[in-house]
């Protein structure tokens, strides 16, 4: 990959060929910013919208440590810097929690690996050149509602993004002031995935204040905000259209 120095900053996003990763690509590079797009598999949809958007696409499994510490190594390839990182990229099983036995070892170790292990792998791989970011670097965690309340698809799901939450606070203080650290914990999202979540669309419409589950472009919003936040560090913020308040 051809190097090509960069004097706008720039973002990874893992996760980010649709849904709410997409909608961040999107989002930051209307703020400026030079994007990597990632996938593990839809390397056709990653090419298009890194062509649209000026930036650049990188396949990489992030169960594989080798390729998620290659991507990180492909965008200061690219760019010469990297300034934002986004883990947004995750993996979901629905396991009814009471289902204890459906809930394998294996099942445990595949959604850590992805969930929670590779942020942190990401996070160390990137850590050099985001302490040299002009202004400091910013890390958001995309976590999720499950993290924080006992919700979500499985009990490995919820227990990874709890875990991911923490690491998030425990990174904050270690990396300060030089590298800002952050999550961001969605509720339901409206994307092609959750379409046939019936259950959880009628949760959301009836009991949430906002009535009706957050947009990819909502988080997208917020996870702009948080990056292009100075002085905020170390919080895990919920956006789920209030629902935590019933």
């Amino acid at each position: 990959m051809r190097s090509e120095q960069s004097e706008r900053p720039v973002a990874l996003v893992t996760g980010s060929t649709s849904g709410i990763g997409e909608a961040v690509a999107r989002r930051l590079t209307a703020d400026g910013m030079r994007v990597v797009v990632h996938s593990r598999s839809s390397a056709q949809a990653g090419e298009a919208l890194a062509a649209e958007l000026g930036g650049t696409y990188v396949r990489a499994d992030l169960a594989v440590e080798e390729e998620a510490r290659g991507l990180v190594e492909a965008a200061l390839g690219r760019y010469g810097r990297l300034d934002a990182l986004v883990n947004n990229a995750g993996i979901s099983r629905p396991i009814p929690h009471a289902d204890l036995a459906a809930a394998t070892p294996q099942d445990w170790r595949r959604l850590l690996e992805v969930n929670l292990i590779a942020p942190w792998i990401l996070c160390t791989a990137a850590l050099p050149a985001l302490r040299t970011s002009p202004g400091g670097g910013g890390i958001v965690n995309i976590t999720s509602h499950a993290g924080v309340r006992p919700k979500g698809s499985s009990v490995p799901y919820a227990a990874g993004k709890a875990a991911l939450n923490h690491v998030t606070r425990l990174l904050a203080a270690a990396l300060a002031p030089d590298v800002r650290v952050n999550a961001v914990a969605p509720g339901l999202v409206d994307t092609p995935m959750t379409k046939d979540w019936t259950e959880a669309h009628d949760l959301w419409r009836d009991r949430a204040p906002m009535h009706r589950p957050a947009r990819p472009a909502d988080v997208a919003d917020l996870v702009a905000s948080v990056l292009a936040h100075t002085y905020l560090t170390g919080e895990v913020i919920l956006l789920d259209g209030g629902l935590n308040l019933t």
